[in-house]
C-alpha cells in the first residue's frame, strides 16, 4: 500500500451547501432526551504500515489560512528528525482533531517529507433564533457558547442545543424541540440558524399516592405547592412541573404527617413520567404512613437560672395525651426561645429532646433550656447611611446602649425601621457577639434608597371620569425624617392645590408636628337623563395645622386646628329668576330646591380636633396582619361663623387565614354631628350642607357616589303636545320616574355608620407577577338625620305672564305668542309655563336601616397603572338609594 494511503479526510456536507443540517450533530434535538444525540464521528481508516525506518526530513502545512503553520505544528508531536511510523500519524491526527480547528485535516509522507493539509473550520458570522417567542434572544443568548467572529465547533453546537432545551426545561416546556443548521457564506464564514419548536407547557396531568390509608388523595394533594392542571386553575401556576417543586412537596408532604402525629412516616418514592406524547407529567408518591403517635411525658428542663421549670412544663401547649404535632414542638421551641430573649438572654438555646415509645405509641419530648449568660446591650452601630442622620435611625431603636437584651424589643425595631421606607424592604437588625460573652452589639446595616417623589399621573374613572394629577414629595428632607411636599389634582368636578410639611420629630422631641395649606373647588352634581348636572361649587381656602404625642408603643394622641373659609355658590343663569318681578334676581326654589338655596353663603370654620389612634399594623400598603383604631372628636366655633361638635370612629382588624395566603379584614366606621346654632328657619337643618356626612361608593360599594341617605328627587309632570299636564284615570298629574328622567339631589345627614367584610383570595405566582388580588366582599351602611326640607310641588307648572302681568300662550304649530287662551275655532293655546317649573319634589332615604350589598372585585397592578374593578349585588336598600353595579377606576403614570 502506498503511503498515499494515510490520507484521512473528514468531511462535513452541511458546510458546503446554504441551509443545509451541521455536519457531525443530531437532526432533531428533542426536550425529553436526557442528552443530545452523539455526533457521527469523524471516523477514518487506520493509516497503513509504512516502512519502517524512514526519518522525517521536513514538515509542511498547506490549507492553513488563519493559523500560522507554526501553530498547526504546536499542536502535534511529529518533529524533523523524528522516525515517522503509522502509530506517530494516528497521534498527530487525533492530536489536530483534539483541537476542534479543522473540518477536513490529513497527513501524508513522502520519503520523510511529511505534508499536513488542513481545511479550517469556518468563522461564525452571526447566531440567529427563530421560533422562540416564550424566551427572547436576551434570556438565551448569554446562556450559549457560540458567539460572532468565533471559529465554528461541533461541540459547542451540540452543548448550547442542550443548553437551549434546558432552559425550556425550567420553563416548564419539556416538549420543546431545537433543530440546529448552518448556512454557508463567502470567505468561510457560516451564519448559525437555531429553530426551535417551543410545544405547550408541559403541565401535571394528575398525582397518584399510593399507600395512604388515613387520609384521601384530595386531602393530601390539598398540601402540596404543584397542582393538577384542571379549568379551575387556569390563573395558576403551579399546575407546571418543576423538579425542585417536587423535592419541596414531599417535605410538605411529610411536615403534615408528623401534624397530625405520624411519626414514622416516610415517602418511599417519588416518580414523575412524561406522557407519551410528551406534553404533560403524571407523578406518583409512594408512601408509609406508619402508626399515629401521642404525646406522653412533656416537660421543661430549665437551666436558666429565671425559669422554674416546673411552672414552664404547666404552660406548655401540648399535655399529655394530645396526638403528637411536630409543628407544634417548633413552634414551642421557637416560643421559648423568644421568651428566654425577652429576659436577656441573647444566646438561649433551646433543644427538643424525644424519647419515643413504639410499644404505647408514645413520644415523650423534653425542651431543655441550656445555660447561657444574661446579655446586655454593648453598643449600637449603625452603617451605610450616607444621607439619613443617625439620629433618626437611632431613635426608632426601642433598645438602648446598656440595656439589657430584648428579643421583642428588637422586633419592634425592625418594624418601625422599615415602615420608614428609607432603607431595603425587609431590614433586620444584626445581632453580633460583643467584647465579652455577656455583651452584644447591635448593628444596623442600612442601604439607603431614593426618598423623592415626582409624579405625573393621569386616569380615567367612572365618577370623576379624566384625572390630572402631579405631586413632588420629599420623605426624607435633609435627611432628618421630615416630609415636604406639594400636589396639584384636577378633574372635571374638583381641583385641589396642597403643600405640607411634617416632622415626627419637633425639636428632637418624640412629638410630631405638620400643617397643611390648600385650596380646594369642589362641584357637586346630579344627574338628569343620564347627564351630569353642577348644582352647586364649594371653594374652600384654609390651613391645618397638628401635633401628636405617643402614649403607648402602639397609641399615639394627636391634637389640630383647622381654619377653612368655604364659599358656596349656585349657577345664576341655571338657578337663578326674577321672582318678586323687581328685576332683581333671586335664588329661585323652584329650579334649585330650598335646601340649595339655603346653603348659599360665605362662611368662616374654625375648628379643633382630638383624636387618639391605635396602629398594630405590619404593613401601611398591603397589612396582612394587626389592627387599626381610631377615635376623634372636632368642636367648631372656636370663631367664625360656624357651630357644631363632631365625633367619628373607626376600626379595621386583619387576620391571615391558614397558610395559603388569604387576607381576612372587618372594618366599623361611624360618625356624628351636633350642631350648636339654630338657623330658625323652617325645613333648614341647622347644620350647613357642606357640613355633613355623605356616604355611597366609594364607601359602599354597589351604589353611585353620595347614593345612599337624604336626598330630594325633583320629579317634573308629563306634557301633551299642547303644554298641558297629562292626567292618568283619578285626575292626578303623570310624572316622570325613571331615574335618568329624575333630578337627584344628595343633602347629607348628621349620622353614619359602615361596615365592611372582605376576604382577598391568593392567586398563583404568575397573577401575582401580574399583580392580581381578587377579593369578595359584602358592605352595610346608612346615613341619616337630617332635617327635613320645605319641598315644593307645582305640576301644573308656572305660567309665564308679560310684562303686564296676562298670561301668555303659544299658537300650537307656530312660534307665535299670544295671550288669548284659545283660537278663534275655539282650540286651545298651549300653555307657556316656566322652564322646569312643573314639578314635584320627594324627600326620601333618611332612614337608619342598613343598606346591604356584596360583591366581588380585582385590584390589578397592570402596566399602564392601578386598576379597581368591582361587581356589586345590592341586597338591601331604602327608597331613594341611587344603585350601581359595576364601577371602575383605572390611571397611568407617564
Amino acid at each position: 500500500m502506498n503511503r498515499h494511503a494515510h490520507r484521512r479526510p473528514l468531511r462535513a456536507a452541511g458546510l458546503l451547501c446554504c441551509g443545509s443540517m451541521l455536519a457531525g450533530m443530531p437532526a432533531l434535538a428533542a426536550a425529553q432526551q436526557t442528552a443530545p444525540a452523539p455526533a457521527a464521528q469523524q471516523s477514518a481508516p487506520a493509516p497503513a504500515p509504512v516502512a519502517r525506518g524512514t526519518t522525517i526530513r521536513t514538515i509542511n502545512v498547506v490549507g492553513a489560512e488563519r493559523l500560522e503553520p507554526t501553530t498547526i505544528l504546536s499542536y502535534i508531536r511529529l518533529r524533523v528528525g523524528q522516525e515517522y511510523t503509522s502509530a506517530a500519524a494516528d497521534e498527530a491526527l487525533k492530536d489536530l482533531g483534539a483541537t476542534e480547528l479543522f473540518a477536513n485535516f490529513s497527513i501524508r509522507n513522502d520519503g520523510g517529507d511529511v505534508v499536513i493539509t488542513v481545511t479550517e473550520n469556518p468563522v461564525i458570522n452571526r447566531i440567529v433564533l427563530e421560533g422562540n417567542k416564550r424566551l427572547k434572544n436576551d434570556k438565551i443568548l448569554p446562556e450559549i457558547k457560540l458567539a460572532p467572529r468565533q471559529i465554528f465547533t461541533r461541540s459547542k453546537v451540540r452543548a448550547d442545543v442542550a443548553r437551549i432545551i434546558e432552559l425550556y426545561k425550567r420553563q416548564g416546556r419539556f416538549a420543546a424541540q431545537v433543530e440546529p443548521k448552518m448556512v454557508q457564506l463567502p470567505q468561510n464564514r457560516v451564519d448559525i440558524v437555531f429553530e426551535i419548536s417551543e410545544g405547550p407547557k408541559s403541565k401535571v396531568r394528575q398525582i397518584n399516592i399510593l399507600g395512604n390509608e388515613k387520609f384521601s388523595d384530595g386531602k393530601l394533594r390539598g398540601e402540596f405547592v404543584t397542582k393538577q392542571a384542571r379549568l379551575t386553575s387556569f390563573f395558576s401556576s403551579n399546575t407546571s412541573y418543576d423538579p425542585d417543586r417536587l423535592a419541596f412537596d414531599q417535605q410538605k408532604l411529610r411536615q403534615f404527617y408528623l401534624t397530625e402525629g405520624y411519626a414514622d412516616f416516610r415517602v418511599v418514592s417519588a416518580v414523575a413520567e412524561l406522557t407519551p406524547d410528551q406534553r404533560d407529567f403524571i407523578i406518583t408518591y409512594v408512601v408509609e404512613e406508619g402508626e399515629r403517635y401521642n404525646f406522653g411525658e412533656v416537660k421543661v428542663d430549665s437551666q436558666l437560672r429565671d425559669f422554674d421549670s416546673d411552672a414552664m412544663s404547666a404552660n406548655l401547649p401540648m399535655k399529655e395525651g394530645d396526638f403528637y404535632n411536630a409543628k407544634q414542638v417548633e413552634d414551642t421551641v421557637e416560643q421559648l426561645t423568644e421568651l428566654a430573649g425577652r429576659f436577656g438572654y441573647a444566646f438561649a438555646d433551646v433543644q427538643p429532646r424525644f424519647k419515643r415509645d413504639p410499644d404505647n405509641l408514645k413520644m415523650n419530648v423534653t425542651f431543655v433550656l441550656r445555660e447561657a449568660p444574661r446579655v446586655y446591650v454593648e453598643r449600637v452601630d449603625i452603617n451605610g447611611n450616607t444621607l439619613t442622620q443617625d439620629k433618626v435611625i437611632r431613635r426608632e431603636f426601642r433598645i438602648a446602649e446598656g440595656d439589657a437584651f430584648n428579643s421583642l424589643a428588637v422586633q419592634r425595631t425592625n418594624a418601625r425601621i422599615n415602615s420608614l421606607a428609607y432603607f431595603q424592604e425587609n431590614f433586620e437588625v444584626k445581632q453580633v457577639e460583643g467584647s465579652a460573652p455577656d455583651r452584644i452589639v447591635l448593628e444596623a446595616n442600612v442601604e439607603e434608597r431614593p426618598t423623592g417623589e415626582l409624579q405625573f399621573s393621569a386616569g380615567f374613572s367612572s365618577i370623576e371620569q379624566f384625572i390630572l394629577a402631579g405631586s413632588i414629595r420629599q420623605r426624607n428632607f435633609r435627611g432628618r425624617g421630615q416630609t415636604i411636599g406639594l400636589s396639584l389634582n384636577y378633574s372635571q368636578f374638583s381641583r385641589s392645590a396642597q403643600a405640607s410639611f411634617s416632622d415626627p420629630y419637633i425639636f428632637d422631641r418624640n412629638i410630631s408636628g405638620g400643617i397643611d395649606i390648600y385650596r380646594r373647588d369642589f362641584q357637586n352634581f346630579n344627574f338628569l337623563n343620564n347627564d351630569r348636572n353642577t348644582n352647586f361649587r364649594q371653594a374652600t381656602t384654609g390651613f391645618s395645622m397638628r401635633a401628636g404625642v405617643p402614649l403607648t408603643e402602639y397609641m399615639a394622641l394627636i391634637a389640630s386646628y383647622t381654619l377653612n373659609y368655604d364659599d358656596v355658590t349656585l349657577d345664576r343663569t341655571q338657578f337663578f329668576s326674577d321672582i318678586n318681578g323687581d328685576g332683581i334676581t333671586e335664588c329661585d326654589p323652584l329650579l334649585a330646591g330650598r335646601f340649595l338655596c339655603d346653603a348659599i353663603g360665605s362662611r368662616l370654620s374654625s375648628i379643633v380636633g382630638l383624636s387618639l389612634n391605635y396602629n398594630s399594623l405590619n404593613s401601611r400598603i398591603r397589612p396582612s396582619r394587626g389592627k387599626t383604631v381610631s377615635l376623634s372628636g372636632e368642636f367648631a366655633g372656636l370663631g367664625g361663623d360656624v357651630r357644631y361638635i363632631r365625633f367619628r370612629g373607626r376600626a379595621q382588624q386583619f387576620w391571615n387565614v391558614g397558610r395559603s395566603g388569604f387576607i381576612f379584614s372587618l372594618l366599623a366606621e361611624g360618625g356624628t354631628i351636633i350642631p350648636l346654632q339654630e338657623r330658625s328657619q323652617p325645613g333648614v337643618d341647622d347644620v350647613f350642607l357642606n357640613d355633613r356626612f355623605f356616604l355611597g361608593e366609594p364607601q359602599i360599594r354597589g351604589f353611585a357616589i353620595r347614593g345612599v341617605g337624604p336626598r330630594v328627587i325633583t320629579q317634573t309632570s308629563q306634557l301633551d303636545d299642547l303644554g298641558r299636564p297629562i292626567l292618568d284615570d283619578q285626575g292626578n298629574p303623570l310624572f316622570f320616574t325613571r331615574r335618568r328622567e329624575i333630578r337627584d339631589d344628595a343633602i347629607g345627614g348628621r349620622n353614619y355608620y359602615l361596615g365592611r367584610a372582605e376576604l382577598e383570595i391568593p392567586l398563583g405566582s404568575g397573577a401575582r407577577e401580574l399583580g392580581l388580588r381578587p377579593s369578595i366582599w359584602t358592605d352595610v351602611g346608612a346615613l341619616w338625620g337630617v332635617e327635613q326640607p320645605i319641598l315644593t310641588v307645582n305640576p301644573l307648572g308656572t305660567q309665564l305672564r308679560n310684562e303686564n302681568g296676562q298670561a301668555l300662550y303659544e299658537i300650537p304649530g307656530t312660534n307665535t305668542i299670544t295671550t288669548d287662551p284659545t283660537q278663534p275655532d275655539g282650540s286651545p293655546n298651549a300653555r307657556l309655563i316656566q322652564n322646569g317649573s312643573n314639578i314635584r319634589e320627594l324627600f326620601l332615604g333618611n332612614s337608619p336601616s342598613p343598606r346591604v350589598t356584596a360583591g366581588i372585585g380585582v385590584n390589578w397592578n397592570s402596566p399602564f397603572g392601578p386598576f379597581r374593578i368591582d361587581f356589586a349585588q345590592t341586597i338591601r336598600k331604602v327608597e331613594g338609594d341611587d344603585e350601581r353595579r359595576f364601577t371602575f377606576n383605572v390611571g397611568t403614570q407617564f
